[in-house]
């Protein structure tokens, strides 16, 4: 079993930015594929950025130039750095991690999930 817990929401205006955290209570670099979701109000749940293994990343194209997903291994530690936020980027934040499979979304949507942080951002 492995538990997540991300910090680092808020409320910001648009423009600005914030960098998520998601700490993991087992040694996940290098041998879990991470990822970070989002879900906002009425609409589904979807990929906004992947971690594999071998350090390779995949961004959703609603994000790419402006997220960047990274993790400190001796923290136990994935980061979602947000920049030039956009009020389209408010949702509640979501880690999650996959020990075997392919690293994508598909996968990860069945690995261990935390339980959210809000990130709301003002026009």
């Amino acid at each position: 079993q492995v538990r997540l817990v991300e910090s680092g929401g808020g409320s910001v205006q648009a423009g600005g930015s914030l960098r998520l955290s998601c700490v993991g209570s087992v040694y996940t670099a290098s041998t879990y594929c991470m990822g970070w979701f989002r879900q906002a109000p009425g609409k589904e749940r979807e990929g906004v950025a992947t971690l594999a293994r071998d350090g390779s990343t995949t961004y959703a194209d609603s994000v790419k130039g402006r997220f960047t997903i990274s993790r400190d291994a001796a923290k136990n530690t994935l980061y979602l750095q947000m920049d030039s936020l956009k009020p389209e980027d408010t949702a509640m934040y979501y880690c999650a991690a996959r020990r075997f499979g392919s690293c994508n979304w598909a996968n990860l949507r069945s690995g261990y999930w935390g339980h959210g942080t809000q990130v709301t951002v003002s026009s």
